[in-house]
């Protein structure tokens, strides 16, 4: 008798495991066949997406930052997909991702504050790569834009990480983001130059200059009496590649004309008058 219930439940057993495997095998060959293809219909939409993008006005940061984004999205909901097929509620496992993200949230909020800086600048665009920027106290070309830092490099030749977050969120002035810029120059003369003589020094010497553009017009006019010179300030425009050529030749220039043409560029002094006291008497 004890023979026999061992035997029936020996092939209870067997049939309960066997129904069991063929059950989960036809689950797991069909996890396995929706993973393939959804991992091959992800690259094919990560393809199309990227090349849309390429295709369009977005530079290849904000091109690689959506396709990286899509990609993780789609592989994400698909892996959802597959341990629902392998029969795991996905409900819990949906609550404890959504639990761990905002543990990881609460502890990531200075890097998270730097994502969507990154997703700004990328969006919005202030500035590209190869734009000279000053923000956060520091200038520089920009190098690189990451999602979490924007790497510039300086004129000395440093690097510097500026994180996106505060970055995105203040002031940034973009000296390249328009073609042309005003290069200002200030020169002072002696009051005993000749005036009319200084301006027209200056105005020939900047004209002569191919790098100068005629639109805006150029402007040289007397800015300020001071204390030991007559200030004449000279405004011109550029292309923004001109701005330190131009400034840096024509800042020699005018002293050579200038000497050549006998006008003092004065150094401050002051002028000390003595009065004699006669004590006689």
């Amino acid at each position: 008798m004890l023979d026999q219930l061992t035997a029936e439940q020996t092939r209870i057993y067997l049939d309960q495991g066997l129904a069991w495997a063929m059950e989960g095998g036809v689950n797991l060959l069909l996890a396995l066949l929706l993973l393939v293809v959804g991992l091959w219909v992800i690259r094919r939409i990560v393809a199309v997406v990227s090349a849309a993008l390429e295709r369009g006005p977005a530079d290849i940061t904000l091109t690689r930052f959506f396709t990286s984004i899509t990609s993780i999205g789609l592989k994400t909901l698909l892996f959802i997909s597959v341990i629902s097929t392998l029969g795991v509620a996905t409900t819990s496992f949906v609550a404890v991702l959504g639990a761990a993200g905002l543990a990881v949230g609460l502890a990531l909020q200075g890097s998270l504050s730097n994502f969507a800086g990154g997703v700004l600048i990328l969006l919005f665009r202030p500035f590209r790569i190869g734009d000279y920027i000053e923000g956060q106290g520091v200038g520089g070309t920009v190098r690189d834009i990451q999602i979490f830092h924007t790497h510039l490099t300086t004129s000395d030749n440093k690097r510097v990480v500026v994180p996106n977050g505060p970055l995105a969120n203040n002031n940034i002035t973009n000296y390249s983001a328009e073609p042309t810029r005003r290069v200002d120059f200030v020169f002072g003369i002696g009051y005993g130059d000749d005036l009319r003589q200084a301006k027209g020094v200056l105005e020939d010497l900047f004209k002569a200059d191919a790098r100068v553009l005629s639109d805006p017009a150029l402007l040289v006019v007397v800015s300020n009496l001071g204390a030991s010179s007559v200030d004449l300030t000279v405004r011109a425009w550029v292309k923004k590649e001109d701005y330190w050529p131009l400034k840096f030749e024509l800042t020699e220039l005018v002293k050579l004309a200038f000497d050549e043409s006998g006008i003092s560029i004065p150094f401050p002094q002051t002028d000390v008058h003595l009065h004699h006291v006669d004590q006689a008497g």
